[in-house]
């Protein structure tokens, strides 16, 4: 039996790539609940939003940074797995400033798919049967947490 779709969150100021991830997120069967490009943004979304899912870029519009996005996105919604998506993941800090994973960039489609589908089975029936694909790097929490 297939779990319910995942709700994602798109955290990302390059409207072409926060399209793409867009059209894979529901190529998947999931869906997208809320999109911003700053934090700015990201404060006006309804506190109903709860997406299980947030994919935040680290350098955002405005000036404003991923950490402070996932440290809203946890705060608002404490539920949620926060996945920095980066070019550089040495970026984030050591303790992933509370996020749970990251997808470098640049990515491909089947990374993507194979993502979605680690979290979706860690997110609904903890810990995932699946390993984690080489190009996402989990948390030290997280990975403690799903250890099988």
């Amino acid at each position: 039996m297939r779990a319910p779709p995942l709700k994602f969150l798109i955290v990302e100021d390059e409207a072409l790539l926060a399209m793409d991830m867009e059209a894979m997120i529901e190529d998947a069967g999931h869906e997208v609940v809320g999109e911003a490009s700053c934090v700015r943004a990201l404060l006006g979304l309804p506190a109903e939003t709860r997406p299980d899912i947030a994919f935040v870029d680290m350098h955002l519009a405005e000036g404003s940074s991923g950490i402070d996005a996932c440290a809203y996105i946890r705060e608002t919604w404490p539920d949620t797995y926060v996945v920095f998506v980066t070019g550089n993941p040495r970026k984030v800090p050591e303790d992933f400033a509370g996020g749970h994973g990251i997808l470098p960039k640049p990515f491909v489609r089947s990374d993507v798919l194979r993502i979605m589908q680690y979290l979706e089975e860690g997110v609904f029936d903890p810990p995932p049967v699946s390993r984690p694909p080489a190009s996402f790097l989990p948390s030290p929490r997280l990975a403690g947490s799903w250890a099988a």
